[in-house]
């Protein structure tokens, strides 16, 4: 594997930076980051921790941080970061030969014993590919050797790791923190001994609890005709669990991370500190991957978080911090910590950003309180136009939940509101989608009351179902009726003053549909887009349907089989040697559950479900309170990133927009 001097590239990139839009991109050196000690040790782990989209995109991944910081204070292991080159570099690193590198050292990627990636959008998987291949490491994990690092990924899409599985030696399934140690002592006995076997290193990974293995497992489908499904997923080594189970860390107390927040030398997405004070969600949101495999709920103690804010703050110069985790106004720790850091900052300095509030009154007096005077727009996530509709997806806001909140918005000087929403979910009808535009139309009249010309943008995005939630049995709109749906959105808010629609692309939507439910076969699809120039597809200028659907074509494919198709319960799913926590039958009745508009509670309110997230964690339900904080207002829940190899946390459902 590595040795101890891998090849450094600093000096042939340094003269390409002056030719490359943001250079600061490349250079590392921010304010916090640990330093990587690669002489702690005789013969330390090395991992490279690659975010594969741009660096403004990667660097405020909390997760990132978080593991950077623990596996550097592993006494036999040393990690730096990696972020995907634009093309502008890529283009010269090709050209020049200029290997993938760490932008902490500027060491060749290929010179690390890991090459770890987070993967938190499936359209970034043609940046994996790309990252590994400016590596100089072969793409397929069956044709590399000792010589080559051990590529792992973790991540929410890990979650249905099989479009992958031809490109990953190991995936790590669930929170990371503990894990990476685990995996490090494996590598470290394995060079110790020989580390000439490749293969005997991936049957010692495979005996960690949560890492999974791809090439341990043989895949086998009803037939051999474009239109067969997976049969059977089983395990050919005797190491190789039936079922990989998540990993889950039962308390955040023991992992106070980061504890040294890096602040970057260039603009870059979500630019505060942010902590994270739970890691979870009970809400229950179908459509929401993100609440359902980071179950179940465990929250940090809020001396502690009050600490964490208190520090970061202190050590990185911020005037904002944000509260993060998929539901902040849950945290039964919340009014406690705010006051403190309210108390603290006598020079009214400090702005706290809770940006996952419910959608109630409550959520927007805080807000006010937080901001020190500043409006500038509020972000609510109803998510569908009818009552009906958020039965169904179980997103159990009341409309005179969200004018309420709209109304105290408006009247405490905000002037900007957003609404997100979705469309093309189960059994939603036209009457449901235009219910998005008489709910945007009612609150533009409530801004009227408070001021002349409120502004109400609705954001609307193609719904896409994904793996362990209760839709993940649901067949996809097409692109057509995706963009029909938006159509009749957008002409019923066409001529009304003060109402702006922006909308997701349907083909992207599709594009995500395909490789979040696909098995292996789409392998050879995600390297023939690849091969093609089909890489930043999360970017709209970049983005190239035409390839993709050209590599499905070549491999006689069809995007319906994997996006549009409904799936029966008996059904061999891809994913079902995964174990994310929740019990399958849990997942089909509440599956049916929305079929019969059948809402269900916060369990943090209510009896247990019984949906297994709790057992084998040491965390037993408990019921909080018989009656939920502020009303109950059920609303939050934004698939976002929280977890994985390396987890990120979430900012959701209502949050402060526009300042800088």
């Amino acid at each position: 594997m590595s040795s101890q001097s891998p090849e450094f590239v600093w000096d042939i990139l340094e003269p390409n930076l002056p030719l490359v839009q943001k250079p600061s991109r490349y250079i590392g050196c921010e304010l916090g980051v640990v330093e990587p000690d690669w002489d702690k040790s005789a013969n330390p782990v090395s991992w490279l921790l690659t975010y594969p989209d741009t660096y403004e995109i990667g660097l405020p991944n909390q997760g990132l941080q978080i593991l950077f910081e623990i596996i550097n204070e592993h006494p036999n292991a040393v990690a730096e970061r990696g972020y995907a080159p634009w093309i502008d570099l890529e283009e010269r690193m090709r050209t020049q030969n200029i290997a993938f590198f760490s932008v902490d050292t500027h060491r060749s990627a290929s010179g690390f014993d890991v090459f770890a990636f987070n993967l938190s959008a499936e359209l970034n998987y043609t940046n994996l590919l790309n990252c590994i291949d400016l590596a100089g490491v072969p793409i397929r994990a069956d044709e590399r050797t000792a010589e080559h690092p051990i590529v792992i990924a973790g991540g929410h899409c890990t979650y249905n790791p099989e479009p992958l599985a031809d490109f990953l030696d190991a995936v790590v399934m669930g929170d990371g923190e503990e894990v990476v140690s685990e995996i490090t002592d494996v590598i470290a006995a394995w060079k110790d001994a020989d580390g000439s076997n490749r293969v005997e290193l991936l049957h010692a990974l495979c005996g960690i609890e949560g890492v999974y293995v791809p090439s341990a497992y043989s895949v086998e489908y009803t037939s051999d005709k474009p239109g067969a499904v997976v049969q059977s997923i089983e395990p050919q080594w005797p190491e190789a669990p039936e079922v990989i189970a998540k990993r889950t860390i039962a308390d955040l107390a023991d992992w106070p991370y980061p504890r040294s927040p890096i602040v970057p030398l260039t603009e870059v997405v979500h630019d505060r500190l942010n902590v994270e004070v739970f890691r979870g969600c009970t809400r229950g949101c179908r459509f929401c991957q993100a609440g359902m495999i980071t179950r179940p709920v465990r929250e940090r103690p809020a001396e502690q978080v009050a600490r964490m804010v208190a520090d970061g703050l202190e050590s990185t110069g911020y005037d904002e911090v944000a509260l993060t985790s998929l539901s902040t106004a849950d945290f039964s720790g919340i009014s406690e910590v705010v006051s403190e850091v309210m108390a603290q900052d006598t020079e009214g300095r400090i702005s706290v950003s809770l940006p996952s509030l419910r959608v109630d009154a409550f959520g927007v007096d805080i807000a006010s309180q937080l901001q020190n005077g500043r409006r500038s727009g509020l972000t609510f996530a109803p998510e569908a136009g009818t009552w009906r509709m958020r039965r169904i997806i179980n997103k159990l806001i009341r409309e005179e939940d969200l004018y309420g909140a709209v109304d105290s918005a408006f009247s405490q000087g905000w002037r900007r509101v957003k609404l997100y929403f979705l469309t093309g979910l189960p059994s939603e009808t036209d009457e449901d989608t235009l219910g998005i535009a008489r709910l945007a139309r009612n609150c533009i009249e409530i801004g009227r009351r408070h001021h002349k010309s409120p502004s109400v943008t609705l954001s609307v995005g193609g719904f896409v179902p994904k793996p362990f939630t209760p839709f993940q049995w649901f067949g996809q709109n097409t692109v057509e009726e995706l963009d029909r749906k938006v159509n009749l959105v957008r002409d019923a808010v066409r001529r009304e003053r003060g109402i702006q629609i922006k909308w997701h692309d349907s083909r992207a939507s599709q594009l995500e549909g395909v490789l979040s439910r696909g098995d292996r076969r789409l392998g050879a699809v995600i390297e023939q887009a690849w091969r093609s120039g089909a890489t930043f597809q999360e970017w709209s200028e970049c983005f190239d349907f035409d390839a993709w659907m050209n590599a499905l074509e070549s491999q006689g494919l069809t995007p319906e089989q994997f996006s549009n198709r409904h799936r029966g319960e008996s059904e061999v799913l891809p994913w079902d040697h995964i174990d994310a926590g929740l019990h399958k039958d849990f997942l089909w009745q509440d599956w049916l559950d929305a079929l019969d508009e059948v809402g269900l509670p916060d369990c943090r309110w209510t009896p247990c479900y019984d949906c297994g997230a709790c057992t084998g964690y040491g965390i037993e339900h408990v019921v909080a309170s018989a009656v939920p904080p502020a009303g109950g207002s059920q609303g939050t829940g934004q698939d976002l990133d929280t977890g994985g190899l390396i987890p990120e946390p979430a900012a959701v459902a209502v949050k402060l927009t526009g300042r800088q």
